[in-house]
């Protein structure tokens, strides 16, 4: 017996090691994703249990929204897109950020 361990993957087929690479790569993927929903869920559950202390703070839970409703439109609303684009220049605009 040795103390040492064997990389499998450098007995592997090209393909078989490929494959390999692709079902890591994709757990992983999976894993950032899972953990963003959990993050993005609290995030959520924080701002319907916190209200707002100011008009920048609500405009934060607006943009937030508006993102949820603009990464739903389809490619070809372009009105749509642009009205969002307009209303996030103006929170920027009038919370002196712009």
């Amino acid at each position: 017996m040795t103390d040492q361990t064997v990389d499998l993957d450098k007995h592997r087929g090209m393909a078989a090691q490929k494959a390999t690479d692709l079902r890591r790569a994709l757990a992983e993927v999976e894993s950032h994703v899972r953990e963003l929903r959990e993050r993005e869920a609290d995030l959520e559950n924080r701002m319907l249990t916190v209200p707002a202390a100011s008009w920048l703070e609500a405009a934060v839970k607006a943009r937030h929204l508006l993102n949820l409703y603009a990464a739903s439109l389809p490619a070809e609303d372009t009105r749509h897109r642009a009205l969002v684009a307009a209303l996030f220049d103006d929170f920027a605009r009038l919370s002196g950020d712009g």
